[in-house]
């Protein structure tokens, strides 16, 4: 038999997943002792908490309307225990499993988190780099960096920063072959293309209104770090993160183009996969990364 805050813990995470299997992989149990949380908690209230399938829960109205009041009284009593231990090593200690494009990674995750790991030498951080939002459960992911639309409402996502995109090349190669002053001029110019690692095709470059795929790159890539570097060689013109090559423009080593025709900058989130209580390793990881993305001296966004 549960205490009844072990069981409260237990529903309000089973509420925020996809099924119990994934509500166990977040506390660390297994789905059978989910289920049999789950199952006590119904009979003691009388009342059914989800509807079951093979694969999925849903929660019934009732689950709703309980889940509502619950939800506050588990953050309160979850700050009040998490107050009472005194020992950060103990607090922090344990895995924090992130993943993050690779061009966020590299150059951005760990210089984020050089603090937080010497304050917190116990938190044990699990670094996948990945283009694509990762099956959290099955990777075993606590927080996640997505440049782009996130679209699964499973996550607790919060903007962090804005990334535009830039036409770049090096002074040398834009005196050789001449500045681009419209879209079509890409057409006479040497310019790289990114492969999707998915599909194999090469991603258009996105502009204010509009698409333009190189038909003829001269470098292809599908790593963003690969294709900097073959701009910076002067190679070619590239379409680039601005958090990558505003370092450079500061420089005077690249030269942005077609600034007037700049799509709208993506967004960079920082998401987790559960709504309910997190440990507080994983709730200080999220927001030592979210403020650390806000802030332009570590994540540049504007010239």
């Amino acid at each position: 038999m549960y205490d009844r805050f072990r069981l409260l813990k237990i529903f309000v995470t089973t509420a925020h997943s996809e099924s119990f299997r994934d509500a166990a992989f977040q506390l660390g149990t297994s789905p059978q002792t989910i289920s049999r949380a789950v199952k006590e908690l119904e009979d003691q209230l009388g009342e059914l908490l989800f509807h079951r399938s093979t694969r999925q829960i849903q929660i019934t109205k009732f689950g709703e309307q309980f889940l509502s009041e619950s939800s506050s009284l588990m953050a309160e009593l979850e700050l009040l225990f998490e107050q009472s231990d005194t020992s950060d090593n103990q607090r922090y200690a344990g895995r924090v499993g992130i993943t993050a494009p690779h061009s966020v990674g590299r150059r951005h995750i760990l210089p984020l988190l050089e603090p937080l790991i010497r304050a917190a030498p116990e938190c044990l951080i699990d670094l996948r780099l990945e283009d694509e939002v990762t099956d959290t459960v099955g990777a075993q992911i606590d927080i996640g960096i997505r440049v782009g639309a996130l679209l699964d409402n499973r996550f607790v996502a919060r903007e962090a920063a804005k990334v535009p995109l830039m036409v770049v090349a090096t002074p040398k190669l834009i005196a050789r072959v001449g500045e681009p002053k419209r879209i079509s001029d890409l057409m006479t110019r040497p310019v790289s293309g990114r492969i999707d690692r998915n599909s194999g095709r090469v991603w258009p470059w996105r502009f204010n209104g509009f698409t333009h795929t190189p038909h003829a790159p001269r470098f292809l890539s599908d790593d963003p770090e690969a294709e900097l570097q073959a701009v910076m060689n002067g190679w070619v013109f590239g379409q680039i993160a601005a958090f990558l090559v505003i370092p450079y423009i500061r420089e005077g080593l690249l030269v942005p183009v077609l600034r007037e025709f700049e799509p709208p900058p993506l967004s960079l989130f920082v998401y987790r996969p559960q709504r309910g209580p997190v440990p507080p390793r994983v709730r200080r990881v999220f927001d030592t990364l979210s403020e650390s993305f806000a802030d332009e001296e570590q994540f540049p966004s504007l010239l």
